[in-house]
């Protein structure tokens, strides 16, 4: 059951560092412009893109297992066939709580598992929403 209640959300927004998987290096795209939004409320955001030279000012990992920093929060922009991979690699991870889908991206089975580690699954939500929906 993915994470639906206020509360829990807030605790998530709680989080300091953002790892952003599919975060694009072209403003105007909603996987750019959400992570830049995120960037600007003082998270840091973490860049994962084999295919960009450099995001925010930063050399972009290729995948999520090759982030050194410690992450609260898994945020996908990637298409749905690609979640189970990445969740595999949240999993992997000590430190990453949440997994969280933005808007139009779901994973029933992947989210089954997420929380069977005791971890928070969010799907086909928009961070930049709730975030700003939650900080009114």
């Amino acid at each position: 059951m993915p994470v639906d209640s206020d509360d829990t959300l807030r605790e998530i927004l709680d989080g300091d560092t953002i790892a952003v998987v599919g975060l694009s290096s072209t403003p105007g795209k909603a996987a750019h412009d959400i992570p830049a939004y995120m960037r600007e409320q003082g998270y840091e955001v973490i860049p994962i893109n084999p295919y960009a030279d450099e995001i925010f000012g930063r050399e972009p990992y290729d995948s999520l297992a090759e982030v050194e920093e410690e992450v609260d929060i898994v945020d996908v922009f990637r298409p749905t066939d690609e979640v189970p991979e990445i969740v595999d690699e949240a999993l992997d991870r000590d430190d990453a709580g949440t997994v969280w889908l933005q808007l139009g991206i779901t994973h029933d089975d992947a989210g089954e598992r997420v929380e069977a580690a005791g971890r928070n699954f969010v799907q086909d939500r928009c961070l930049k929403v709730e975030h700003e929906r939650l900080s009114e």
